[in-house]
């Protein structure tokens, strides 16, 4: 038994759509893994201020961080590519992730 093509053509309306990479973009992200007490918030922090984002990232109670990062989507796509790296301090297992419209909540990049 085949199964069919999940997605057989693009959508007509789509098909030509181009992306715009400096679209702002909101990223909403939890890293698991050993994530606290190593560094990794700043680590974080100072990526984000590197690629010019606003946000925050947070130690949540269950071991896991919490990153919220906006602005233009090829900036959001770096951070998230650097937190599921091997440069990342201490050890990820795996991202969560999101992507959703920016809101403007943040006016520079914070941790707590």
């Amino acid at each position: 038994m085949s199964l069919p093509p999940i997605h057989p053509t693009p959508s007509d309306d789509r098909a030509n759509e181009a992306v715009d990479l400096n679209e702002p973009l909101r990223l909403t992200a939890v890293v698991h893994g050993s994530v606290h007490g190593v560094g990794f918030r700043y680590w974080t922090w100072k990526h984000a201020e590197k690629l010019g984002l606003r946000g925050s990232a947070v130690n949540n109670s269950d071991g896991t961080v919490g990153v919220i990062a906006e602005g233009p989507r090829w900036a959001v796509g770096d951070l998230l590519k650097a937190l599921n790296s091997n440069d990342t301090p201490g050890a990820v297992m795996k991202v969560d992730s999101h992507f959703g419209p920016a809101t403007g909540e943040f006016t520079d990049f914070v941790t707590a």
